[in-house]
């Protein structure tokens, strides 16, 4: 009977031990967190087919050369109205653009009053950002004093970007390069270089 009891108790002494000592254990270290990465935002699209009209504002640069030399500068601003068609990752648009200014060479004369712009237009889509290339054929009135006014046509080349603030509204910038050789028959050839900020109205 004693062999019999001492057969039975110690493997339960032994195993009230073994969970007396995992009892008393250090507990398991916590799961780390899972953090879950948030959703990107959605990118935002624009759709810029349609008529627009706005106003620009800049600066502007004259040079001239041949039988005539001479730099200035000044101020130009005045409206613009086009259209877009939007093809998905491209854009294309043509645009008329009029600007009044007081550009002048450098001793007062002679002087840019007008500037004016058949533009043909291409870019990128980029959401609610475009990206444009253009160019096209200008118009400039130039006036000196005691000599009267004389026009021209030209040609133009230049870039620009606009960016949707709302649906209908856009900012954006603009510059261009325009040359006029010899100049209403004079021998003078004038380039002018504008700068200008724009905000259109999209209907």
């Amino acid at each position: 009977m004693k062999h019999l009891r001492q057969s039975v108790l110690v493997p339960l002494l032994a195993l009230g031990a073994a969970t007396a000592a995992q009892a008393g254990g250090p507990a398991p270290a916590p799961a780390e967190p899972v953090v879950v990465a948030p959703a990107p935002a959605p990118v935002l699209s624009t759709d810029w087919t349609g008529f627009y009209a706005g106003l620009q504002l800049g600066f502007g640069q004259l040079d001239a050369s041949g039988a005539a030399t001479g730099d200035g500068d000044g101020v130009l601003g005045g409206v613009h109205a086009g259209y877009n068609w939007d093809f998905g990752s491209y854009v294309v648009g043509a645009e008329l653009s009029y600007d009044a200014s007081d550009i002048k060479l450098s001793g007062g004369a002679p002087k840019v009053d007008n500037l004016a712009r058949i533009k043909l237009r291409a870019g990128a889509d980029m959401g609610q950002s475009l990206v444009y290339g253009a160019v096209g054929a200008a118009w400039m009135d130039l006036s000196t004093p005691g000599a009267g006014s004389s026009d021209d046509n030209g040609w133009f080349l230049g870039a620009g970007m606009e960016h949707a603030l709302r649906e209908n509204v856009t900012l954006g910038g603009e510059i261009l390069y325009h040359q006029f050789d010899n100049f209403s028959k004079t021998g003078v050839d004038y380039e002018v270089l504008t700068i200008q900020a724009r905000v259109s109205f999209r209907f």
